[in-house]
């Protein structure tokens, strides 16, 4: 969602097009040799294709120094020094244009257009949405599947049953969701804040509220595309606070040469994650992800696998554990009316100690699956109607936790800007 947002073009399509022309025009007949040079402006121009311009400004600038005749360099760099606000040094480029190569009409064209415009600062993108949504979840309370359990092994081993209120509960549930996206620097950093209530018709003791903020910022760390993100969040649970999040994570893109729609990125970062109202729960949890994505028209995909390393702070049943996590995703167009999507999920924990001696003589083994399905029908402009179908098993060798829930859901979705 983030990467999708930062969609700022300050160029038009022609201009760009142009601009290269006028390039190779000039650098031909000045005999310039390619080079390395060529590779920086390639740079400059993946640079400007993502939206950072001070990145592609600072590329162009030292390209300029190698390469004082590379004219379309010249005007790029003076294309984004206007739309960066810096007028002075604009004006001194678009001159130095004008005066040593004679540009052809249509980049005079191009330069007095800006001009024209005159080199404000831009004015910091935002974003905001809101979801709102109606459903039914037929397990509530996480309630177990099997009613029946035991205690203890051999000789001391006893079969008990559970009381109904730790068997799954149904209920009909209305959700509002809100995000807001902005940029705090021009083409670079975001900040951003979330917001989701949601309130059950009946079991109200798991009402939720959650909350979260956060700043992401892009950088580049010679060929390889960086970017950081720390964000802080909370839970409440039947209005008392249940959880706190604080999370630090780092994406690096190699530079792996792949196709345009193709991307390959790996992500590492670290949560701790803190329960005010229980005691021995507390934890920091350790991702190490790798993440293919495919982005091509109206069509997009994820595949996705990661290593979890979930250590307690203090003394918590059943000590550390490790996981996996496995996922793919995508939606695509159907027609010009529908979208469709789809999602899977699993996840399996493995703890490192006996969860309870004596009673319960196991090192519990917890293994998720989460499937999803939607339909996505645009009704205007900025507003969708959404169908969603999401199944979860959890599978355990603990029977107590084992668990199956399914949620039905509509969902009216409107992104403003």
């Amino acid at each position: 969602m983030i990467s999708a947002f930062r969609i700022r073009p300050w160029a038009t399509l022609a201009g760009r097009v142009l601009a290269l022309a006028f390039s190779v025009c000039v650098c031909t007949m000045a005999h310039a040799d390619p080079g390395s040079s060529e590779d920086l402006y390639l740079d400059a121009l993946r640079a400007i294709h993502e939206h950072r311009s001070q990145d592609a400004k600072d590329i162009l600038s030292k390209l300029i120094t190698i390469e004082p005749q590379h004219a379309g360099a010249l005007l790029d760099l003076a294309i984004i020094q206007c739309e960066l606000g810096n007028a002075k040094e604009a004006e001194n480029l678009f001159a130095d244009i004008v005066t040593r190569f004679a540009p052809a009409p249509a980049i005079l064209e191009v330069i007095a257009k800006h001009r024209a415009q005159g080199c404000q600062s831009p004015r910091a993108n935002s974003r905001f949405s809101i979801l709102l949504e109606r459903g039914i979840d037929s397990n509530v309370n996480q309630g177990a599947s099997n009613p029946n359990f035991g205690l203890g092994s051999g000789a001391n081993h006893i079969d008990l049953q559970l009381l109904p209120e730790y068997l799954p509960k149904k209920d009909t549930f209305s959700t509002i969701s809100a995000d807001y996206l902005r940029e705090l620097t021009p083409g670079s950093t975001i900040g951003f804040a979330q917001l989701r209530v949601r309130k059950y018709d009946d079991l109200s003791q798991f009402n939720t509220l959650a909350i979260g903020v956060g700043v992401e910022h892009p950088w580049k760390l010679g060929n390889w595309n960086v970017s950081q993100m720390a964000m802080l969040g909370g839970l409440t649970l039947d209005s008392h606070l249940y959880q706190t999040q604080q999370l630090l994570q780092t994406r690096v893109v190699p530079p792996i040469k792949l196709p345009d729609s193709m991307q390959w990125s790996l992500i590492g970062g670290v949560t701790r994650t803190q329960y005010p109202t229980l005691l021995g729960y507390d934890a920091n949890t350790w991702e190490l992800r790798s993440l293919f994505s495919y982005q091509k028209n109206a069509y997009r995909a994820q595949a996705s696998i990661a290593y979890l390393s979930d250590r307690a702070n203090s003394n918590r049943i059943g000590g550390h554990r490790s996981g996996e996590l496995a996922s793919l995703q995508g939606r695509g167009k159907i027609n010009d009316q529908v979208f469709g999507e789809l999602g899977w999920t699993f996840q399996r924990w493995q703890s490192e100690q006996v969860y309870s001696p004596g009673l319960i003589d196991v090192a519990r083994n917890q293994r998720t699956q989460t499937i999803r399905a939607a339909l996505s029908f645009p009704v205007r402009e900025n507003h969708s109607v959404l169908f969603e179908v999401r199944q979860v098993k959890n599978r355990e060798n603990i029977s107590l936790f084992e668990y199956n829930s399914k949620v039905l859901q509509a969902s009216w979705l409107w992104q403003g800007f």
